[in-house]
Formats: C-alpha cells, sequence, structure tokens
C-alpha cells in the first residue's frame, strides 16, 4: 500500500497542484498498490482522488470507538465524506479524531501498513499542531521510503473546505 500524510492548511489552488503531483507519483510507481488514507487527514480528499483517477483501489481508516465508528471534528466531516465517497474499502481503527496524540498513533499504523509513504510536507518542523515531519521521520525510521510532494509556488493557509464537494477531475 501506499499511504499519505501531510499538512491540512492547504488553500484550494495548493491543494489542486498537489493532487496534480500525487498522481504523477502514482502513475511513476507503476504498481498495483492500493492507497490508505486515514479520514479527514490533510491531504486526505487529494489523495483519495488521485488513488481512483490512477486506477488503484483506495482504503480509508476511519476512527473507531471500540466497534462503531466515532465521531469525526466537525471541521474534518466534509473532507472525511469526499473521501469516503472515494473508498473502496473501510476500515475501523481505534483512535479519538479529536486528540492529536492519537492521530498521531493513528498515522504511525498507518505507515506501518505501507510500503511508500508520499507526505505533502513544506520541510517545516513539526509543531504542537502539525505532526508532518514526525511522520516522515517515524517512516524512514521504519524503512519506508518517502517521496516529499511540496509544488513549486504551494504555500500553508486556511484550508478550502468546500474543495470536498467539488466532484473528481476523472474515475476509473
Amino acid at each position: 500500500m501506499i499511504a499519505v500524510v501531510g499538512h491540512a492548511d492547504l488553500p484550494a489552488d495548493t491543494s489542486a497542484e498537489v493532487e496534480r503531483e500525487l498522481r504523477q507519483h502514482l502513475e511513476r510507481d507503476g504498481g498495483p498498490a492500493s492507497g490508505i488514507v486515514r479520514a479527514g487527514s490533510g491531504p486526505a480528499v487529494a489523495f483519495a482522488r488521485a488513488v481512483r483517477a490512477s486506477g488503484r483501489r483506495l482504503v480509508v481508516l476511519l476512527p473507531a470507538q471500540g466497534a462503531v465508528p466515532a465521531p469525526l471534528p466537525t471541521p474534518e466531516l466534509e473532507s472525511a465524506r469526499a473521501v469516503m465517497a472515494l473508498a473502496e474499502e473501510v476500515r475501523l481503527l481505534a483512535f479519538d479524531p479529536g486528540d492529536r496524540d492519537s492521530c498521531v498513533r493513528a498515522d504511525e499504523a498507518l505507515i506501518a501498513q505501507c510500503r511508500r509513504l508520499l507526505a505533502v510536507w513544506d520541510g517545516s518542523p513539526t509543531d504542537g499542531r502539525d505532526a508532518t515531519a514526525h511522520m516522515v521521520a517515524y517512516a524512514r525510521a521504519h524503512g519506508v521510503p518517502v517521496d516529499v510532494v511540496w509544488p513549486v509556488g504551494a504555500e500553508r493557509g486556511a484550508p478550502d473546505r468546500s474543495a470536498a464537494q467539488q466532484e473528481p477531475e476523472t474515475l476509473s
């Protein structure tokens, strides 16, 4: 499987460029590997669209409390719905989507299941909010190859939540 992690605060134009670069990475990979993403995580929608456009299966990890799905924070609902609509498989994973440390552990579990990590990352260090740098270091320390995806001119800022509602350009 190929996983993605990355910054959640991407404006719409950067998100569109990220999606294009993710598609290019998947095309270069050329294998049949499925994509796996945690619902509600940063570039999840762009990755989900890129995975489906490449003709691959998409597996989505949904937070769970025991054997039932856990509620997602309101700002992440639209993105999670868009990702779930593209999923061919949904797996429950015990974590609290409102707790940063729990999300970090969920991303570590996601990385443990993959053979490659695509990191939508501007190279900034981990801070109290964003753990992308930690995920890159974690993957590398566990022998998972990492491709950093950060298009020229990309920037961080307020994410465009309405981007999750847009129809994918192409689906295979």
